[in-house]
C-alpha cells in the first residue's frame, strides 16, 4: 500500500491506490465490480444552484462501460429559466475524478458529478460550472497565475429547546458538548464529506447561538482547504447537500440563510482565495504579502459592489451586512480586521516551528513552509450565492487586478488598520465607499460592470441580464428604511415573514 494514500478516507483512492485525478473508467468500474455497487447517480447543478440526480441500474458491464463513457441526455429547459422548451436537449458526462460512494444510500451507490454539453458536444457555454471554467482559463491565459479557493460554511440548526446546559446568547464560540447540542451531526457531516473526497480544514460551533420560550438556534462552521477552484466549488455544494441530508435524517431543521433574526449573528460564505503560480503559492515575498497578492485583493475590491449580486442575492443578505455584526459594509481590506471586506489573516511567518518548540520539550527542528497557508478572504458572501458563478465572478475580479497597471496604488489607497464601526475612526468610515445594502442596489451595481464579466466570453450576456432581472424582481429597493418606518410590533412581524420565505435561500 502507498504509504501516501494510507490515511486518505474517501475509499476509492483507498483502493485504487491514486489519487482522484488519475481516476480512469476502468477504475470506476473494477470499484463498482469488486465492492459490490449496484446503481450509479449522475449529479450536476441546476440554475436554483441545487444538486440534481439522475439514477442508473447497472444492468450489466456492458451498461455501465456506455453510461461512463457516453454520458445521458437531459431536459436542459427543466433545469435552467434561461432555456427554451423547443431546443433544450443536453448531454450530462460524468467525471471521473469525482467518483463519491454516497453515504445515505441503503442500496450502494456511486456518485460522480457531471460537466454540460451542448448538441455539438460542446461544453454548455451557459452552464455555470463552465462559466467558472472559462473564467479560470483565462486567468492562467492572461496571467499565468492560478487561483485556489475554499469556502467557510456556516449554518444554524433549529430545534426544540433544551434548556439543560445552555450556551450564552452569542457566546458559543468554539463551544464544546454539552453546551453545543449538534456537534454530532457536525462531525458527521465532515466524516461523510471528506469521504466523498471533499478536502475539509476543520469544524466547530460558531458564535451564533440563542433561544425563544420553543426552539433553541445553534450556529455551527465547516471550513475547508484551498483547493483548485473548481473542485472549491464542487465541495461547498457538497458540503451543503450533506449537511441538509443529515438535518432531514436527525429530523431538525437547518438553514444557510444570512439572516435568521435581527439582532443576533447571520451566517456567511467567507471565500478564501490564494494565487498560486507553476504550483507553489505566489502570496508572500520576501516576507510580505506578494505585490501580485496585493493587485489581486485591488482587483476583488474594485468589483465587489457587482460581485454581491452573485454571493448576496436574496433580501436578507443584506440584514446580515450591517455594521458591529462581524459583516463588512464598507469597500476596503486590512491585516487580521474582521471590519473589513477582504482580511489577511493570520500567518505563520516562520513562527510555527519556534512555537512548537515552546510547547512541547520533546519537539525536533522540522520545519514547515508556512507560506502555502497564507490566503485573503472576501467576507460579504452567504449561503444564498451561486457558487459556481460567484467563483467566477472572482477570477475575474483577480484578473482584472493583476492586469491593471494602477492596481498596487489602489490597494494603498484602500488599506485601513483600524476597526471602522468604532466610533472613533467615523472618518475612515466615511470616507469609504459602502457595499449596496439591497438586491436592487446589486443589481444596478452588476449593469455598470457588466462589460468586464463579458471580457474574454467568460459571462454569456443573457446569464448576466437574467441575474439583474432576479434581483430587481425582489423589489427591496429602500427595504430597510421603510422597515424602520413601521411600529416596533410590525416590524418585528414584518422581519419575521421575511427571513422565514428565505430561511433555505
Amino acid at each position: 500500500m502507498n504509504s501516501e494514500y494510507s490515511m486518505c478516507p474517501n475509499p476509492l483512492v483507498q483502493f485504487l491506490q491514486k489519487s482522484p485525478e488519475e481516476f480512469t473508467k476502468k477504475d470506476i468500474i473494477d470499484f463498482i465490480e469488486q465492492n459490490g455497487i449496484e446503481m450509479l447517480n449522475f449529479h450536476y447543478i441546476g440554475g436554483d444552484g441545487r444538486i440534481k440526480t439522475l439514477n442508473f441500474v447497472i444492468l450489466n458491464r456492458e451498461h455501465l462501460e456506455q453510461v461512463l463513457q457516453a454520458g445521458e441526455r437531459v431536459d436542459g429547459s427543466s433545469l435552467f429559466s434561461h432555456m427554451q422548451a423547443g431546443s433544450s436537449d443536453l448531454y450530462v458526462v460524468p467525471k471521473y475524478k469525482s467518483a463519491f460512494v454516497n453515504p445515505f444510500s441503503e442500496i450502494p451507490t456511486l456518485g460522480l458529478f457531471c460537466r454540460y454539453f451542448d448538441k455539438d458536444g460542446q461544453p454548455l457555454a451557459s452552464s455555470p460550472g463552465n462559466i467558472l471554467m472559462r473564467a479560470h482559463d483565462e486567468l492562467l491565459k492572461e496571467t499565468g497565475y492560478e487561483l485556489h479557493a475554499m469556502g467557510e460554511l456556516e449554518y444554524y440548526l433549529i430545534s426544540e429547546r433544551e434548556p439543560l446546559f445552555e450556551a450564552r446568547d452569542q457566546r458559543a464560540y468554539h463551544e464544546s458538548f454539552p453546551f453545543t447540542k449538534w456537534e454530532e451531526l457536525r462531525k458527521e457531516a465532515m466524516y461523510y464529506i471528506a469521504q466523498m473526497g471533499g478536502k475539509i480544514k476543520y469544524g466547530h460551533s460558531e458564535v451564533g447561538n440563542f433561544h425563544d420560550e420553543i426552539f433553541n438556534y445553534e450556529q455551527n462552521e465547516i471550513e475547508f482547504l484551498p483547493t483548485r477552484i473548481d473542485e472549491a466549488a464542487e465541495q461547498l455544494i457538497l458540503g451543503k447537500w450533506v449537511l441538509r441530508s443529515l438535518a432531514y435524517k436527525y429530523d431538525v431543521n437547518l438553514s444557510l440563510a444570512p439572516k435568521i433574526t435581527v439582532g443576533k449573528a447571520g451566517s456567511g460564505l467567507h471565500i478564501h482565495m490564494k494565487l498560486m503560480k507553476d504550483g507553489i503559492s505566489a502570496m508572500e515575498q520576501d516576507g510580505r504579502m506578494s505585490d501580485a497578492a496585493r493587485k489581486a485583493i485591488a482587483g476583488i475590491l474594485e468589483l465587489s459592489s457587482s460581485l454581491t449580486a452573485f454571493g448576496n442575492t436574496v433580501p436578507t443578505s443584506y440584514l446580515r451586512l450591517v455594521p458591529h455584526q462581524e459583516a463588512p459594509t464598507n469597500i476596503c481590506w486590512g491585516d487580521r480586521n474582521r471590519s473589513v471586506l477582504v482580511r489577511v489573516p493570520l500567518g505563520w511567518s516562520g513562527a510555527a516551528d519556534k512555537m512548537i518548540q515552546i510547547a512541547n520539550k520533546t519537539a525536533t527542528n522540522d520545519s514547515i513552509d508556512a507560506s502555502e497557508k497564507q490566503t485573503f478572504e472576501f467576507r460579504c458572501p452567504d449561503g444564498s450565492a451561486d457558487i459556481y458563478l460567484l467563483l467566477a465572478g472572482l477570477t475575474v475580479a483577480v484578473r482584472k487586478g493583476l492586469q491593471d497597471p494602477d492596481a498596487l496604488n489602489k490597494a494603498e489607497k484602500l488599506y485601513v488598520d483600524v476597526n471602522i464601526f468604532d466610533d472613533e475612526h467615523k472618518d475612515v468610515m466615511n470616507r469609504l465607499d459602502q457595499l449596496p445594502t439591497n438586491c436592487y442596489e446589486s443589481a444596478q451595481e452588476l449593469k455598470k460592470q457588466l462589460n468586464i464579466y463579458e471580457e474574454g466570453g467568460v459571462f454569456p450576456e443573457n446569464i448576466l441580464k437574467s441575474l439583474i432581472e432576479k434581483l430587481e424582481a425582489y423589489d427591496d429597493n429602500n427595504l430597510s428604511e421603510k422597515l424602520c418606518e413601521l411600529p416596533d410590533q410590525e416590524r418585528f412581524e414584518r422581519i419575521f415573514e421575511i427571513v422565514q420565505r428565505y430561511m433555505h435561500c
